[in-house]
């Protein structure tokens, strides 16, 4: 693994601890900051560093990027910008639990390419144990996100 590979990691491993703790919290109804900063730096930063890797056409990975950067730069803005007033909490909430969602797809998707036993079970990524599992990710951020919103009418 190359030094730049584990700078990436690092970043999205970080950037899903530090939204975990931040979605908690926002499902309690309580703030985090230090985290909010962290998860928010990591995953742009993450994002980011997913256009240094060599390519020769567009990949899905650069389109999930591209995807996040836009939540992500709406997330902040709201969040830092507009300090979550009115309908702002609410675009941070879905946009900070969006970018989550869409680091921990990528976490799924690099886990059945790189970990022996799911790429077992699913070698291209078109078989049902893939499926299922992004689903399962999907619908658990889904309500997550909703509960999100709901909770963080309280912090």
């Amino acid at each position: 693994m190359t030094a730049y590979t584990l700078v990436h990691v690092v970043l999205s491993l970080v950037g899903i601890a530090s939204g975990l703790v931040v979605l908690l919290g926002l499902l309690a109804g309580k703030r985090h900051n230090a985290s909010t900063a962290v998860f928010l730096a990591t995953t742009a930063a993450t994002s980011l560093t997913g256009y240094g890797f060599p390519f020769d056409h567009l990949l899905p990975s650069h389109i999930v990027g591209a995807i996040s950067l836009v939540v992500l730069a709406l997330a902040i803005y709201a969040r830092y910008g507009r300090h979550l007033s009115g309908g702002w909490r609410t675009v941070y909430v879905i946009g900070a639990t969006t970018a989550l969602y869409l680091n921990v797809f990528v976490l799924v998707v690099q886990s059945f390419m790189k970990v022996p036993v799911l790429h077992d079970l699913a070698p291209t990524q078109s078989e049902p144990p893939f499926a299922i599992a992004q689903l399962a990710v999907l619908v658990l951020f889904i309500v997550l996100g909703t509960l999100a919103v709901r909770g963080s009418r309280k912090a």
